[in-house]
């Protein structure tokens, strides 16, 4: 009888182990949001060679896949227009079901603490309008946010922790305050679900974020990569801001995700190397496009914000935001999100995140959903004229041109042959495009600058209030 009942055990435990559950990656779970209309990426692990069957509730079409040696598996399902929810049920020999399943917008959110910090804020830092956000948030609202562990690593990893959070109170306070005000204004154009997935860490360099290949094979020598070349962590504090780590710990385990395209709140950390910045910014997005394997995804990123950072008169800040709306002409499909108007003088995070999440939503209602009726762009200039003792600038500002006319506009400096900038005040020209700027001290102006500080006042703006980057004529240090 023992024999017998041993045998049965045995049995039981092999096909327990013959039908082991199908593991998905934490990023696919409860409440998570697929792209409509797209043939999703999806995969996971399971027995080596086993075939694992995916259904949906959506769909009485079936997907089959095999493992690999490895047990690791991939496929693409084909969502269907945004709706839901919805379950999905994966299948090996014993059933893995995904419930609350929504369909409709994905977008990838990441970067440093601006993008990370979450709508509850942080310790004397509070986010505008949580309370009210938090407190009236109905899991019925079809928006939810995907948070990711932070996760750091010398080498690719495959998973990382990650949440998919309903809208409700809790959920909300936990979502990145960017990246919600974002999702929450396209659910309000649009009427239908929206997730977002947060990949960000607070104070980390864009390099961190990117394929370590990518940076040996164009940024070799100027970026540090023993690390990687090595296997080993240096002895140092604040690992996570080292080249690839971020790529490899995080981005790395979201990828291919099917997403609509990409946000990007990032670039205090380079700021004083806004002109490799140039370099940087555009190799990321590339990078990004490709491994998504999607070359037409958007990219809409944020100018950092302004802020004291020590001195405010310095003009870091201003050289790294005029170096990151020079960007916009090295990206295809991309728009910036300006923030001269947006900061605060005494913290690096600034409670207004709405006007940031908002103005990255304009850009993507205009540019990716057919959205007509007004302009989401800022300023920017494309001409520098010296004569007759001012500078004039021209801009690309839309059909309804720049604002506020006749008025003096601050914030403006004018230098001539001794490179000694002095303030100055423009006027906006009958043209509605273009703007005179003039110094009693600078009699035979060279060069035109507006908002390169640290902090300044944003007094350009087009005519949906959306402020101009600052900029400069000259390539002066």
């Amino acid at each position: 009888m023992k024999r017998i009942l041993s045998i049965c055990m045995l049995f039981v435990a092999v096909a327990v182990t013959m039908n082991a559950k199908v593991e998905l990656p934490p990023v696919f779970a409860d409440n998570m949001v697929l792209q409509q209309n797209a043939d999703a990426a999806v995969w996971g692990k399971a027995k080596p060679g086993a075939k694992v069957t995916i259904t949906t509730t959506w769909s009485k079409t079936k997907t089959t896949v095999n493992a690999d040696a490895d047990g690791k598996w991939s496929a693409r399902i084909a969502t269907p227009s945004a709706g839901g929810p919805y379950e999905i049920t994966f299948n090996d020999g014993e059933k893995l079901t995904l419930k609350n399943v929504l369909i409709g917008e994905v977008w990838i959110c990441s970067g440093q603490s601006n993008m990370d910090t979450r709508m509850k804020g942080y310790t004397g830092q509070p986010i505008a309008g949580a309370m009210d956000l938090i407190t009236e948030a109905k899991p019925s609202v079809p928006i939810r946010c995907c948070t990711l562990v932070h996760q750091k690593s010398l080498t690719k990893m495959e998973e990382c922790d990650a949440t998919w959070f309903l809208n409700d109170p809790y959920g909300v306070s936990e979502s990145s305050a960017t990246a919600y005000f974002f999702a929450f204004k396209l659910h309000k154009a649009l009427d239908i679900p929206v997730g977002v997935i947060n990949v960000s860490w607070g104070g980390t360099p864009i390099e961190a974020w990117m394929n370590p290949e990518l940076l040996k094979e164009n940024f070799a020598g100027e970026i540090n990569m023993e690390h990687i070349e090595t296997g080993k962590w240096p002895d140092m504090k604040k690992t996570y801001r080292l080249a690839g780590v971020l790529y490899n710990g995080m981005l790395h385990t979201v990828i291919p995700y099917t997403a609509k395209g990409f946000i990007w709140y990032q670039g205090c950390q380079n700021k004083d190397r806004y002109e490799q910045y140039k370099r940087l910014q555009p190799a990321f997005v590339e990078m990004l496009r490709e491994e998504w394997g999607n070359d037409k995804m958007p990219f809409y990123f944020t100018q950092i914000a302004p802020y004291s950072y020590g001195n405010p008169d310095a003009p870091d800040a201003g050289y790294m935001m005029w170096a990151q709306a020079q960007t916009l002409g090295m990206i295809p499909r991309s728009g910036m999100a300006t923030t001269h108007d947006a900061g605060e003088l005494d913290c690096i995070h600034p409670a207004n995140k709405k006007v940031v999440g908002y103005r990255l939503a304009y850009l993507a209602l205009a540019n990716d959903y057919g959205m007509k009726g007004f302009d989401a762009n800022p300023p920017m200039p494309v001409e520098f004229t010296f004569k007759d003792g001012a500078a004039y600038v021209e801009f690309e500002c839309g059909q309804n041109g720049i604002s506020p006319i006749n008025k003096d506009l601050e914030s403006f400096e004018l230098a001539g042959e001794d490179k000694i900038f002095y303030p100055a005040t423009a006027r906006i020209q009958k043209d509605n495009k273009s703007i005179k700027v003039t110094s009693p001290e600078v009699t035979n102006p060279i060069a035109v600058r507006y908002g390169i500080k640290n902090w300044s006042e944003a007094t350009l703006f087009n005519n949906f209030g959306i402020p101009a980057s600052p900029f400069r004529s000259d390539d002066w240090e």
